[in-house]
């Protein structure tokens, strides 16, 4: 499905999903960030006394993460449906242009506006922090940001995936659940292992290996905290996004191609 793959194809759907992203005035919300952060940090200066460079670098991530979540969800929700409506979709897939480079394009050009946005907000936040002359360590905080991009590109190929078969509305619905489950599943496994009852205790587990492990991926409490993972921690966590995320669009591709339109 995949061994025919043209580059050159692939590029255009990137290009053409990216102009057409950045039209929609994403880059706004970089200023809008600055503004937000810039007021919660004067703020903190005036209630805390001795945490404002800890509660600003998580502040300031976690809003990165909330506003690339944002993108990722309305924005990849509707990559495919607006193509199907628009019966654009039936003329390029007419051409000698196949189903898997359609959403591989599509998810390449959503997850280089969402990596852009997020190194733009994170140059902002350092630049925030150094002004404020806080101590952090700028080697955590570009990591944070690294795997926040992987994050967000796989939060954008399970927007890409509800986008093949559900509508834009629904498919951002269960984006916004899934990056909130997927949150969540790594404190389920641990719940699963004081459960009483089997079935209780399966199902947790089911859970848990259907969603994805987005704790793999979130080092914000690392940036926050100076604590430097291990390479071999982060070579699987590396490893465990980009095989869920080329699953993701393996499964996307497939219902696409069964898909009338």
């Amino acid at each position: 499905m995949y061994l025919a793959m043209n580059p050159q194809r692939i590029s255009v759907i990137a290009a053409n999903v990216f102009r057409d992203i950045f039209r929609d005035r994403v880059l706004y919300l970089a200023g809008l960030y600055a503004l937000g952060l810039l007021i919660v940090i004067l703020f903190l200066g005036e209630v805390s006394s001795g945490t404002e460079a800890k509660i600003s670098v998580d502040v300031g991530l976690a809003s990165i993460s909330l506003l690339g979540l944002a993108v990722a969800a309305f924005e990849g929700g509707g990559l495919i449906n607006k193509e199907i409506q628009k019966r654009t979709a039936l003329i390029l897939i007419a051409k000698p242009l196949s189903r898997s480079e359609f959403v591989l394009g599509k998810h390449l050009g959503l997850s280089a506006v969402l990596a852009i946005l997020v190194a733009i907000m994170t140059a902002i936040l350092m630049a925030i922090l150094s002004w404020q002359q806080f101590n952090y360590l700028p080697g955590n905080i570009l990591l944070a940001s690294g795997f926040m991009i992987l994050e967000m590109s796989l939060i954008g190929a399970v927007s890409i995936l509800f986008g093949s078969f559900a509508s834009s509305l629904m498919g951002t619905v269960l984006t916004f659940a899934v990056y909130f489950m997927g949150h969540f599943t790594q404190n389920l496994l641990t719940l699963s292992e004081s459960l009483e009852t089997d079935g209780l205790r399966r199902i947790a587990k089911g859970i848990y290996l259907i969603f994805p492990d987005l704790s793999r991926l979130d080092l914000k409490n690392q940036a926050v905290h100076t604590i430097t993972a291990t390479p071999s921690e982060l070579y699987l966590s590396l490893g465990y996004g980009l095989v869920y995320i080329a699953l993701l669009l393996m499964i996307s591709t497939l219902i696409f191609r069964y898909r009338e339109f």
